[in-house]
């Protein structure tokens, strides 16, 4: 089941889902690595590289990483050797949408505001296929 589906099926779920996303950047080496990977956008990073920007050893580089892929904010691939780590833009949205949902009181005008859509490139968008 994806990120997603847990916030659209089981509505009791999103409070568990949200924290453990935001929780999962409530530490300084993985708050480094999000952005890191949303400065790359979604062709990634092999994990390699990641430990080596970040100056982090490679075991510890991989919990981190693991974290972040459990809490469903990163995505992560095998190509050849290497597993290329990405952000699950489809996931940060759902967690900002989340967090926004009863932004501004209704009032639509500072709702768009807030929100990243008119922007093609906010959160990987136009790369992701997300632009509504």
């Amino acid at each position: 089941m994806t990120f997603d589906k847990r916030f659209d099926i089981f509505r009791n779920m999103e409070i568990k889902a949200a924290v453990q996303m935001i929780g999962s950047l409530a530490q300084d080496t993985r708050l480094a690595v999000f952005r890191l990977l949303v400065r790359q956008g979604p062709e990634g990073l092999p994990a390699g590289d990641i430990a080596a920007a970040l100056d982090v050893p490679a075991p510890t580089m991989s919990f981190h990483l693991s974290q972040l892929v459990a809490a469903g904010l990163l995505t992560n691939t095998r190509k050849s050797r290497s597993i290329l780590y990405s952000v699950d833009f489809a996931g940060v949205r759902s967690l900002f949408e989340y967090l926004m949902e009863d932004c501004c009181q209704g009032r639509s005008e500072l709702y768009s505001e807030a929100r990243c859509d008119d922007k093609p490139s906010c959160c990987g968008a136009d790369a992701q296929g997300l632009t509504p």
